[in-house]
């Protein structure tokens, strides 16, 4: 995959925005509450299926080569065992799908947008889910149920993914049509 310089200083500012999504943080619980997951799904949504995942992937190595850009100030391999980190690894897999669907075929149109960001949402918990019950009792020896992993992991956060949902997918839908006609489309 050759990529322009154009396309690294867009993946790298979303790489920089998922960052900065992760200091803007609210503990609770195992998983903390932050604006990630918003520049996760306008990563794909902006940067297409290739890009978007690059974006997450970066975000992901300078994490764990111990680069503090992860929720809490937190990075380092040791990460790997944190609860939280399988949704980390679903910021990679939901920028890919995010920008395969909205980006397919030739038109980009508001109803792919918002199919788009909510099914990237959901990966997001796909592997988040699963990662956090393994962490929590295998490794944390914790004896919790998936029910009482989905109350924790993901209940209490649907209404702020929701919100964040709707707000990342208002944003492509303005954004899109200003960057296609400005001539700075990845497309």
């Amino acid at each position: 995959m050759k990529i322009s310089t154009k396309e690294m200083t867009l993946a790298a500012m979303f790489t920089g925005l998922t960052a900065m999504g992760a200091f803007i943080s609210i503990p609770l619980g195992e998983v903390p509450i932050t604006l990630q997951t918003l520049f996760v799904i306008l990563s794909g949504l902006i940067l297409g299926p290739k890009l978007g995942a690059l974006s997450q992937i970066v975000y992901t190595i300078l994490g764990l080569v111990g680069i503090p850009i992860f929720a809490g100030f937190s990075g380092g391999f040791q990460t790997v065992m944190k609860p939280s980190f399988g949704f980390i690894i679903g910021f990679i897999f939901a920028a890919y799908i995010v920008g395969k669907i909205s980006h397919h075929g030739n038109e980009l149109s508001q109803k792919k947008i918002w199919i788009a960001s909510l099914v990237g949402s959901i990966v997001i918990y796909l592997f988040g889910l699963p990662y956090m019950y393994y962490i929590l009792n295998m490794v944390m020896g914790k004896g919790l149920s998936f029910q009482t992993i989905i109350k924790i992991g993901c209940i209490i956060f649907l209404p702020g993914d929701f919100i964040k949902f709707i707000i990342s997918s208002i944003i492509a839908i303005k954004a899109l049509p200003i960057l296609n006609k400005k001539g700075l489309s990845l497309d």
